[in-house]
C-alpha cells in the first residue's frame, strides 16, 4: 500500500495495470511505469515530463519529511519534559510513595478509657514527629485507630479487621495486659510483629509467641522499688501492717502479689487482702474493708476509676494510712488530681513507673514533652506516663525498620530479636527471647506539692520520699 512518502508514479516492477486500464506499461531500468495515453502526446514526451517531475519531487518530498520530523521532535521533547514529573517510573525520585499504614486498637471507652485516650495521644504525637522528619524509610506514617471499648472480644475483632480488611502494613499494641494477650495471638496468626508498651503482665510472655515485644518494664516487679523503700526505713518508723486490694487483671494482680510477698518477708503483716473482678463498678465495699482493717500501708492494684473511689472513701472516713500506693491511676496527671478534688489530696500518694518521668534525660524526651505541651497544653508534670509508653513503641519500630531497611513483618521480628539495643524516651530497650525488655528499670514516684516526682531509688530521685503521708486536706 502506498504511503504519503512514496514517490509519485513509482511502483514495484511486478505491479501491472488492471486489464481494462488504458495505461501502457513502459519498462525503465529497475522500475516499471504506467502511462495513460493522451491524444496528440507521444509516449516519449510523457516520459520526458515524468523525468522532470521526478527530478523536482525529491526536494518537495524532503521538505515534507523534514517539516513533519521537526514537529515530531518538538512534540517528543514537550512530552518528555512533562512526563518527568507527572508519570514517574516506579521507584523514581518523582514518585509519591504510599504511606505506611499502622493499625491500632485502643480503649477509647470503658474501664481503660483514661489510659486508652492517653495512649492515642502518645501514638499520634509520635506519628506527627516522624512525619515532619521525613517518615520511615521515606514514607509517611498513617494511623488506623479503632476503639475496642475495653473489651477482650472486640479487641480480637479489631485486629482481625485491621489486618484482613484494612490491610494495614503494621500493628501496634492496645492498652493493658488483659487486651494485649488476645490481640498478640491474632497478630501472630497473620505473621505480624506486635510491638506494645502496656501489656507487661507475666501471662503475656508465657504464650509461646515469637512476634511480641514490650518496650516497657515487666510489670510484675514494678512495686519492688516500693517494698525496698519500706524495708530501708528505720525499724522504729517501719510499718507493721498492710492492706491489699487488686483487680483480677493480669497487669495489676501480679504486682500486688509480688509486693505482698516481699513485705511479708520483711515482717509486715497482711491484715486485709481482696481480689475483685476488673468489671467492678461499686468500689465502696472494698474501700470500707480496707478502712476497717486500720492498716498502716495500703497497696492497691488499680487503674484510675478504682483508686479515685478509694481515696474519696478514705477522705470521707478520715482514714489516713502512712503510705498509699496504686499500680496505676496517680500517673494520669491532671485526670487523677481533678478527680480526687485537687493536687492537695494527691500529696504523698505513691505510684510506680516503668522508666519515665517528664524530666528524665533520655532519647528525644525533651522534644516529646515540648511537642506535647504545644499540642495539648497543661504542664509537664501532668503528662501521663502512657504518653511515653506509646511514643516509645513508635521509636522502636522506626529504629528497627531503619536498621533492617524494611517494614516487612518477618524481617522486623528477626531484627527485634537480634539483640540490638534501641533508644526511647523511657530509656534503652533490648528484648529477650520472650519479648520482655531486659534493660527496663522501675522507679518509684510520689505526688509532692502538686508535682509527680521520682523519689526512689536514690540514684534516680529528684526528691526524697515523703513518709508518712500527710493527713487529707
Amino acid at each position: 500500500m502506498r504511503n504519503k512518502f512514496t514517490p509519485f508514479l513509482a511502483f514495484r516492477e511486478e505491479c501491472y495495470p488492471h486489464p481494462l486500464s488504458r495505461q501502457r506499461r513502459v519498462k525503465k531500468p529497475g522500475v516499471t511505469i504506467f502511462v495513460t495515453p493522451v491524444k496528440g502526446v507521444t509516449t516519449t514526451l510523457l516520459l520526458s515530463k515524468w523525468r522532470t517531475t521526478m527530478r523536482e519531487r525529491p526536494s518537495l518530498w524532503k521538505n515534507q519529511v523534514l517539516n513533519s520530523m521537526g514537529v515530531l521532535f518538538v512534540l517528543l521533547f514537550v512530552l518528555s519534559a512533562c512526563g518527568g514529573s507527572s508519570t514517574p517510573t516506579p521507584g523514581g525520585t518523582g514518585q509519591t510513595k504510599a504511606p505506611i499504614k499502622i493499625g491500632i486498637s485502643l480503649s477509647l471507652s470503658g474501664d481503660f478509657s483514661a489510659d486508652g485516650l492517653a495512649f492515642q495521644q502518645g501514638y499520634k504525637l509520635w506519628a506527627a514527629t516522624v512525619n515532619k522528619n521525613g517518615g520511615i524509610l521515606g514514607r509517611q506514617v498513617q494511623l488506623d485507630i479503632l476503639s475496642d471499648a475495653s473489651s477482650t472480644s472486640q479487641v480480637v475483632t479489631n485486629y482481625q479487621k485491621l489486618i484482613t480488611v484494612d490491610h494495614c502494613d503494621l500493628v501496634f499494641g492496645p492498652f493493658s495486659t488483659l487486651l494485649t494477650k488476645p490481640a498478640s495471638v491474632v497478630a501472630n496468626r497473620y505473621g505480624y510483629a506486635f510491638i506494645e508498651g502496656a501489656g507487661g503482665g507475666p501471662s503475656v510472655f508465657t504464650q509461646g509467641l515469637h512476634n511480641l515485644f514490650d518496650v516497657s518494664a515487666p510489670v510484675a516487679n514494678l512495686l519492688v522499688s516500693f517494698t525496698q523503700y519500706i524495708q530501708s526505713l528505720p525499724a522504729a518508723q517501719r510499718p507493721t501492717t498492710a492492706a491489699y486490694a487488686t483487680q483480677d487483671d493480669p497487669f495489676t494482680q501480679p504486682q500486688v502479689d509480688t509486693a505482698r510477698k516481699y513485705l511479708e518477708q520483711a515482717g509486715v503483716k497482711t491484715v486485709s487482702y481482696q481480689v475483685y473482678p476488673a468489671e467492678t463498678t461499686d468500689y465502696n465495699p472494698i474501700a470500707q474493708k480496707m478502712v476497717a482493717s486500720g492498716a498502716q500501708v495500703v497497696v492497691t492494684g488499680t487503674l484510675l476509676p478504682d483508686i479515685v473511689a478509694y481515696i474519696q472513701a478514705f477522705k470521707q472516713q478520715r482514714y489516713n494510712p502512712e503510705a498509699i500506693i496504686a499500680t496505676a491511676g496517680p500517673d494520669q496527671g491532671a485526670q487523677f488530681t481533678k478527680a480526687i478534688g485537687g493536687v492537695a489530696n494527691a500529696e504523698g500518694v505513691f505510684v510506680p513507673n516503668g522508666g519515665w518521668y517528664p524530666g528524665i534525660n533520655t532519647f528525644q524526651n525533651a522534644q516529646m514533652v515540648k511537642d506535647y505541651l504545644a499540642q495539648y497544653g497543661g504542664t509537664a508534670d501532668a503528662i501521663s506516663s502512657d504518653i511515653a509508653e506509646a511514643f516509645a513503641v513508635g521509636q522502636v519500630l522506626q529504629q528497627a525498620a531503619t536498621k533492617a531497611n524494611s517494614i516487612d513483618n518477618k524481617t522486623l521480628i528477626t531484627t527485634l530479636h537480634s539483640g540490638a539495643t534501641f533508644q526511647t524516651v523511657q530509656g534503652p530497650v533490648k528484648f529477650d527471647g520472650t519479648g520482655q525488655n531486659v534493660l527496663a528499670t522501675g522507679y518509684l514516684f510520689q505526688w509532692q506539692k502538686g508535682s509527680l516526682v521520682s523519689v526512689y531509688p536514690a540514684s534516680q530521685a529528684s526528691n526524697p520520699p515523703e513518709y508518712p503521708k500527710p493527713h487529707w486536706s
